[in-house]
């Protein structure tokens, strides 16, 4: 258990910077995401289910889906353990939330969302650490 929260602090710590697409302020600053919104389980030897909630500042947020994106991609890269990633929309939070939990966790629409330069570059903005 213990392994697990180090591991949940960890996941935190790589997300809480995330910035907002639309705003200066980082995902952590926003109340987007908090620590109770991650959870680890080991799931096999050194691997572990990632699951992430967050919350969209308003119900009907043109960028929930992109949150989840900038989510994905960050931990993608920097997670230093073997993973399975979940992430949804803290439920009763997002008018459509499970149209866009569902675009979040498939990994072709993942991929098809990062060919598209305009949209990569928004995601680059937001996951780079600032300086």
């Amino acid at each position: 258990r213990a392994m697990e929260h180090d591991r949940a602090i960890e996941v935190y710590d790589i997300i809480r910077t995330i910035r907002d697409p639309e705003k200066p302020n980082t995902l952590e600053e926003l109340d987007v995401v908090t620590e109770g919104g991650v959870e680890v389980q080991e799931i096999g030897e050194e691997e572990y289910l990632v699951t992430i909630r967050f919350t969209p500042t308003v119900p009907h947020c043109s960028l929930a889906t992109l949150i989840g994106l900038c989510l994905r991609i960050k931990l993608q890269r920097c997670l230093p353990f073997r993973h399975k990633l979940e992430i949804y929309i803290s439920e009763g939070t997002h008018s459509t939330e499970e149209d866009i939990n569902k675009q979040i966790n498939d990994k072709e629409r993942v991929a098809a969302a990062m060919e598209n330069p305009t949209l990569r570059e928004i995601v680059e903005q937001c996951v780079t650490e600032p300086e």
